[in-house]
């Protein structure tokens, strides 16, 4: 299958492509790194790009070191609801929190930080897990007449899958590009993520398959 993309109502939404989660990473996902060069090729084929970035403060919420007992990806209750517990990552101005160095970040031309408030974490790119305080991503797309949206980036399972949940939620066409993302792999959250996007309708494509 080939499918034409990259024009004016595309975007690429690049999720969380950070040190943190590359190799030696604070969290680092199963063969992150090799996200990067499709991710680059296919920041040349779209004439839009927006980057997320993982942005905590030291103290957040999410971290299981702020909750004595816990360990990492425990789960716990908070005002919100049920949220994993993680390793320390992503922290404001630190160099986990940078891009990877080999990314072609600069081609975006939009950044949304997420995950700054202490008191919610953030997966996906456009509601916080409060599943009410939005990010302005939504807004932005609908302002720039952006309608379909090819999600790259990390981590499968968790902010890249949940951005493109909210992206078939919002009525937007949602397409997750499989070679230029991984998962994390905790507990069947692959498989289980898997599942819901299927649901809610979300493509699958390679980077390979798509043309301009």
């Amino acid at each position: 299958m080939t499918m034409q993309a990259g024009g004016e109502g595309d975007v690429l939404l690049v999720v969380d492509v950070q040190r943190d989660f590359c190799f030696s990473g604070a969290l680092a996902v199963p063969d992150g790194d090799a996200v990067v060069m499709p991710i680059n090729q296919l920041m040349e084929h779209f004439r839009h790009v927006v980057l997320t970035q993982d942005w905590h403060p030291a103290d957040h919420s999410s971290f299981a070191v702020q909750h004595p007992g816990r360990q990492a990806f425990d789960v716990v209750r908070m005002p919100y609801g049920e949220q994993q517990l993680w390793p320390v990552h992503c922290v404001q101005g630190t160099p986990g929190a940078e891009f990877h160095p080999k990314l072609h970040w600069n081609r975006a031309e939009l950044i949304v930080r997420k995950g700054f408030r202490r008191e919610i974490d953030s997966y996906s790119a456009f509601l916080e897990n409060d599943r009410t305080t939005p990010t302005g991503l939504a807004g932005y797309l609908r302002e720039r007449g952006l309608r379909r949206v090819f999600l790259a980036g990390l981590a499968l399972d968790y902010c890249v899958g949940f951005s493109a949940l909210d992206a078939r939620a919002l009525g937007l066409e949602a397409w997750v590009i499989s070679d230029a993302s991984r998962a994390v792999g905790v507990g069947g959250s692959q498989a289980a993520m898997q599942q819901r996007l299927a649901a809610l309708q979300v493509g699958s494509v390679t980077s390979g398959e798509l043309r301009r």
